[in-house]
């Protein structure tokens, strides 16, 4: 057998930085007012994002950028009324989710909509049995909005409080398209070095012992 010696493993150097985009994202909820995301990296940003692992190579995903004032506010709207909804469904806490700051829609300097395309159902190859997978794989292209974001010193927070019906409705999205993230994104004023939510109290994180098993659950 001809012994293998490519080493395909990348620098100590550039893991290094793939560890620390990795380790250093954070779910961002405040922006720096009035900046902006040069032209030329937000193109990255989606090249980044359209090259996401995607199951049978589907690329279920829409990316919408929202340039309308009007429109954002709109949005805006709609997640603010359903923040509301969401503390009265937590009861107890519900004073103390209203205190948190959930999202960074009207101060951000740009914001994308990210929708699961029409047509999935053409798609069977991997979906068969886990129809999900479309959903998956749009995930793993916000994911590496998240980390190129990072890698390029901008933050991103993920918001997902609003009905997608609604959001379909303000982008008038086609029917069998569903919305599945608004994506806030721009230069922000720090990274904190640990997530908001534990920094506000709200929740901690677990260790990763607790979620790793070997032969089973």
């Amino acid at each position: 057998m001809r012994p293998v010696t490519d080493n395909h493993a990348f620098t100590e150097t550039e893991r290094a930085a793939v560890y620390r985009a990795i380790a250093e994202r954070r779910d961002m909820r405040t922006f720096v007012a009035g900046a902006s995301v040069p032209p030329e990296v937000l193109v990255r940003l989606l090249q980044a994002a359209h090259a996401a692992p995607n199951v049978g190579l589907m690329q279920p995903w829409r990316f919408i950028r929202i340039t309308d004032p009007l429109l954002r506010k709109q949005i805006h709207g709609h997640v603010d009324d359903e923040r509301c909804r969401t503390a009265h469904a937590l009861g107890e806490r519900s004073d103390e989710f209203m205190a948190l700051k959930v999202e960074g829609i009207l101060e951000c300097a740009e914001l994308l909509v990210v929708a699961l395309r029409d047509g999935r159902e053409r798609h069977v190859f991997g979906r068969r049995t886990m129809p999900q997978m479309d959903l998956a794989s749009v995930s793993c292209a916000i994911q590496n909005i998240w980390l190129a974001a990072r890698s390029e010193g901008l933050g991103m927070g993920w918001v997902s409080l609003f009905e997608p019906e609604v959001l379909a409705e303000i982008l008038s999205l086609p029917p069998g398209s569903e919305a599945v993230a608004v994506l806030c994104l721009g230069p922000v004023p720090d990274f904190p070095k640990r997530p908001v939510l534990e920094i506000e109290g709200w929740a901690t994180g677990r260790p990763l012992n607790e979620f790793v098993g070997e032969n089973g659950w």
